[in-house]
C-alpha cells in the first residue's frame, strides 16, 4: 500500500537551493485556477440555464459523495470580489477561470443571450486586468447545457459546429481583453469517467464506445473553434488557443521488461497522446492506439467498423490547432501490462495497461493521487521531445486535503516548493519552454464526484456558513512568497 503523508513529516520541508539557479523568465505567468461549476454556485438565479452537472447532481442514486452538488458551492457568483481579493493576496500574474456555458447561453445556443451572465464575466475580466492579473480562460470546463445534451450532447455530430459557434460568441464578447483561450479542459476525463465509467456528469455508460465518439468531437470541436479565432479574431485580437490535456508521468514497472515498456507506450498513448497526437504530430490518433483498438475488437469478434472514428478530410485540420501545449498534472504511475476481463468492450481493455502507485511515493487525501513531483519534470522533457518543443503552460496541479480542515498545511507547502523546483529545473537543465505555473485551486471547492470532502484549495472556504468565508491557509501564504521570491529577483534582474 502507498504511505500517507504524514504531518511534519522530513521529507516535506522546503527544500533550499541557490537562487541564481531558479531563476524563472520575468514573464512566467504564476497563476491559480477554478472552474465555473466548482466555484460559482447561483445555479438557477439570474435567467442561467441547467448544466449537466446541475442534472447529475440532483437526480437520485447518483454516486457524489453525500448527494452534495454545485448548487452554492463558493458562491462566486456573488462574491467576486472575495475571490478578486484571494486574488491579490497571492500577488498572482495570471488567473484561470472557466465560462459557464449555460449561464451565456441557457440554451446552448446563440439564439438566447444571457444579458446577466454576459455582464458577470465583463465584470470578472475587467477587475482581473485592473489589478494587473491576465486571464486565461476556459471555454469548456466539464458543464455541458442540459439542453444540448438532451439533443445527444457530445455524442451528437452536430455538437462540433454548437461549439464553435459558442467559441466565436465568446471571442466577440471577451476577445478584446483575454489573450490566453483554453477551449476544452481535459477531454479524457469528459470522455472516459462522463460516457465510459458513468460517474460524472452526464453519467453515460457504453464502455469501448462513447468515449471514442466524445473525444473525437470534442476534437473536432476544439479544431473549429481554432481556425474561427486564427481566420476571424486573431489578427485584431493577438491571442493564442489551446486546449487543455491531463496525463500522468508514466514509466515501466520493470525498465527491463519488454512487455511494460509496451504498455507504458500504450498507457500514455490513450491519455496524453489521444488528444495530443492530432493537434502537435500527425492531424490523427497515435498509430498504437488505433491498431490496440482494432486489436482488441477483432479478438472480441466486433465487426460493427472502426470503434476509433476517424477525421474527415473535408472538416478543419486538427493538426497546428494548439498555440501553446496545455497540460494538467497531478500525479505518476508505474505501469505494466493490464488484467483485462475476458470477452468485455472497453477502453481499459484497449489499452492493456495498468497503473501502480509505487510503494515509496507518498499519497496526499485522495488514493489515487501519489506526490511525485518529479513525475512532473519528467512529463515536462517527455511533451518537449516528443511534441516539437512546444510552448508549455501548466494549466493545473495541486495537492489534497482530506479530513479534518488543517490550516497549517505544512505538507502542502513542502509539496508547492517541491514542485516549483522541478519545474526550473524543467527549464534551466532540460530547456523546457514553460510559460506558465497554474496552481489548483485558489479556492476549496465543490470537486465533482468527490463533493465537498476533497480541499485543493490555497484559501479555506468555510461551506458551512452562508457568507461563506475564505482564509489562507499556510499554503496559500506559502505560495505567494514563492511568488513575490522569484519576481522581485526577474525585477532585480531587468
Amino acid at each position: 500500500m502507498p504511505r500517507q503523508i504524514l504531518t511534519n513529516s522530513p521529507e516535506w520541508n522546503c527544500i533550499h537551493t541557490n537562487d541564481s539557479e531558479t531563476m524563472f523568465p520575468s514573464n512566467f505567468a504564476w497563476g491559480a485556477a477554478t472552474s465555473a461549476y466548482q466555484i460559482e454556485g447561483g445555479w438557477d438565479v439570474d435567467d442561467k440555464g441547467p448544466s449537466i452537472w446541475d442534472t447529475f447532481c440532483h437526480e437520485g442514486g447518483r454516486l457524489v459523495f453525500e448527494g452534495q452538488s454545485g448548487d452554492i458551492t463558493c458562491n462566486s457568483y456573488e462574491l467576486w470580489e472575495e475571490d478578486l481579493r484571494c486574488i491579490r493576496q497571492l500577488g498572482l500574474t495570471h488567473y484561470r477561470l472557466s465560462l459557464s456555458w449555460s449561464r451565456l447561453l441557457p440554451e446552448g445556443i446563440t439564439r438566447h443571450v444571457n444579458q446577466k451572465g454576459l455582464r458577470y464575466y465583463n465584470k470578472v475580466i475587467n477587475d482581473l486586468l485592473a489589478s494587473d492579473v491576465l486571464p486565461m480562460v476556459t471555454l469548456y470546463h466539464f458543464d455541458l447545457p442540459q439542453a444540448l445534451q438532451d439533443q445527444g450532447g457530445w455524442k451528437s455530430p452536430e455538437i462540433a459546429a454548437i461549439f464553435d459557434s459558442y467559441a466565436r460568441f465568446c471571442f466577440e464578447a471577451f476577445g478584446d481583453r483575454v489573450k490566453l483561450w483554453i477551449t476544452l479542459n481535459e477531454p479524457y476525463v469528459c470522455a472516459k469517467l462522463g460516457h465510459e465509467d458513468g460517474i460524472f456528469a452526464p453519467g453515460v455508460k457504453e464502455p469501448g464506445m462513447a468515449a471514442y465518439l466524445v473525444g473525437h468531437n470534442m476534437l473536432r470541436g476544439h479544431a473549429r473553434a481554432w481556425h474561427s479565432y486564427n481566420v476571424l479574431y486573431r489578427e485584431k485580437q493577438g491571442g493564442s488557443v489551446s486546449l487543455a490535456i491531463n496525463s500522468d508521468w508514466a514509466e515501466p514497472l520493470d525498465p527491463a521488461s519488454p512487455d511494460d515498456t509496451a504498455a507504458t507506450e500504450r498507457y500514455l498513448a490513450f491519455t496524453l497522446g489521444w488528444f495530443a497526437w492530432p493537434l502537435f504530430v500527425t492531424g490523427d490518433y497515435p498509430e498504437v492506439m488505433r491498431s490496440s483498438i482494432e486489436v482488441r475488437s477483432k479478438e472480441l469478434g466486433y465487426e460493427e467498423g472502426s470503434r476509433l472514428p476517424r477525421f474527415s478530410k473535408d472538416e478543419p485540420s486538427l493538426l497546428g490547432t494548439a498555440d501553446f501545449f496545455a497540460l494538467n498534472y497531478y500525479t505518476s504511475r508505474r505501469v505494466k501490462p493490464g488484467e483485462c476481463c475476458p470477452g468485455v468492450l472497453g477502453l481499459k481493455s484497449d489499452q492493456d495497461a495498468e497503473g501502480v502507485v509505487d510503494p515509496s511515493w507518498p499519497v496526499c487525501g485522495v488514493s489515487w493521487l501519489a506526490v511525485v513531483p518529479d513525475g512532473l519534470r519528467k512529463l515536462l522533457k517527455y511533451v518537449k521531445d516528443t511534441f516539437n518543443n512546444p510552448a508549455i503552460y501548466i494549466t493545473e496541479n495541486g495537492f489534497s486535503q482530506v479530513g479534518p480542515v488543517d490550516m497549517e498545511d505544512v505538507q502542502r507547502c513542502g509539496f508547492y516548493h517541491d514542485i516549483i523546483q522541478e519545474v526550473a529545473r524543467a527549464l534551466r537543465e532540460d530547456g523546457v519552454d514553460v510559460r506558465g505555473y497554474f496552481a489548483w485551486s485558489l479556492l476549496d471547492n465543490f470537486e465533482w464526484a468527490d463533493g465537498f470532502s476533497v480541499r485543493f484549495g490555497l484559501f479555506h472556504v468555510d461551506f458551512s456558513r452562508p457568507e461563506r468565508p475564505r482564509t489562507a491557509y499556510r499554503s496559500g501564504r506559502e505560495y505567494a512568497g514563492i511568488i513575490s521570491k522569484y519576481r522581485s529577483q526577474t525585477m532585480v534582474n531587468t
